[in-house]
């Protein structure tokens, strides 16, 4: 079989998110210049880093055979899983921000959960290709989804990192739906989801305060409140057209996370409204190109992991930007290609580089 070239809209998409995420990185960078602890040169070096590595990885596994990752599918989602089962090692397992997400490996740290999100998306595909119309059943559709989700659940909610987890889970059930699951047990899905919020809200007190704020975000400006209402200075300042690159205010010693959660603000704040309506355009556009490529792939599993990737990368970058805009609680998830973070850059950058190969069939 004679391959096509990669999917020309698709590969600019990805290169258009890529180069200005680290435009607008660099930029946010600057803020650390007025904080204690950190330097820019280090922090823009590391992201320099990743994504060097994260091109890389988008052109190995662009050249590597899609039906490879459906071949070893379980075998990957067991090794993310002992993988992701080391952070609770102490000594290996870093805690951060009253959060144990991080492995240590001394000479490097890098968060195991990214490579999670991406093997639960290539099992899953495999299971639901494999079972076909089987999917209707309960033994073969919603009893195995809602055991791999209790195994993803258990370890990612043990890392408190419940974003993490509504965002694969996002996925799965895109791909769910897409493969032909019965509307009875989607229902089901969406109901335990529900009650598995409310329960997370229960026990967590940093969901429940997240919550709370996000209903009133008022009542403690410079507490739970804080960074939803700089981030919301930081929007509205930029107006139409932006105070201009690098000219950010709310970057230095105002806005918490400005290289990370709160990236948009300050992306907002420098390029103002037509700036965001752009970069909210090449999410879009990659989302058009991507779907387009899952419609036309050869089989099910190509098409199931084009669009659970796809699915993966919009929830999570438009919960950033929803979060930062006091759309929804504040998250936690990073704005893809665009914020601080190694690991997710080296693996989303991989993972576009399997649907790339797709495109080519």
């Amino acid at each position: 079989m004679k391959l096509r070239k990669i999917d020309k809209p698709f590969l600019i998409s990805i290169i258009l998110l890529t180069a200005g995420g680290f435009i607008i990185f660099a930029s946010a960078s600057l803020g650390l210049l007025a904080r204690e602890g950190a330097t820019f040169q280090s922090v823009t070096t590391y992201q320099f880093i990743g994504l060097i590595i994260g091109v890389i990885a988008f052109l190995v596994s662009s050249k590597i055979p899609y039906a490879n990752w459906k071949k070893f599918s379980f075998y990957i989602f067991l090794i993310v899983i002992i993988l992701n089962l080391l952070i609770f090692i102490p000594g290996i397992g870093l805690y951060h921000g009253g959060a144990s997400r991080w492995i240590n490996l001394r000479f490097i740290t890098f968060q195991p959960s990214e490579f999670l999100k991406i093997a639960f998306i290539i099992y899953f595909a495999a299971w639901l290709s494999g079972v076909k119309d089987r999917i209707r059943t309960f033994k073969m559709g919603l009893l195995p989804f809602i055991v791999m989700a209790g195994i993803v659940g258990v370890i990612l909610l043990g890392q408190s990192d419940t974003d993490a987890f509504v965002v694969t889970m996002s996925a799965g059930m895109a791909m769910f739906i897409a493969a032909g699951a019965r509307w009875k047990h989607v229902a089901m899905l969406v109901i335990i989801g529900l009650l598995g919020i409310g329960l997370v809200a229960a026990v967590r007190p940093y969901a429940r305060a997240r919550i709370m704020t996000f209903l009133n975000p008022q009542t403690d400006v410079q507490g739970a409140g804080y960074q939803i209402n700089q981030s919301l200075i930081a929007i509205g300042s930029g107006k139409m057209f932006g105070r201009g690159f690098g000219q950010s205010v709310q970057k230095f010693n105002y806005l918490p996370e400005p290289i990370g959660d709160s990236i948009f603000a300050v992306q907002a704040e420098e390029f103002g409204f037509v700036g965001s309506v752009i970069l909210i355009g090449l999410y879009v556009f990659f989302a058009f190109r991507t779907f387009k490529i899952s419609a036309r792939a050869p089989d099910a599993f190509g098409s199931l992991v084009t669009l659970g990737i796809a699915v993966l990368i919009l929830v999570e970058s438009f919960m950033n930007i929803a979060a930062m805009l006091g759309v929804i609680p504040l998250s936690g998830e990073p704005l893809l290609f665009v914020s601080h973070g190694g690991t997710a850059l080296i693996i989303i950058l991989g993972a576009t580089g399997i649907i790339a190969n797709i495109s080519r069939h």
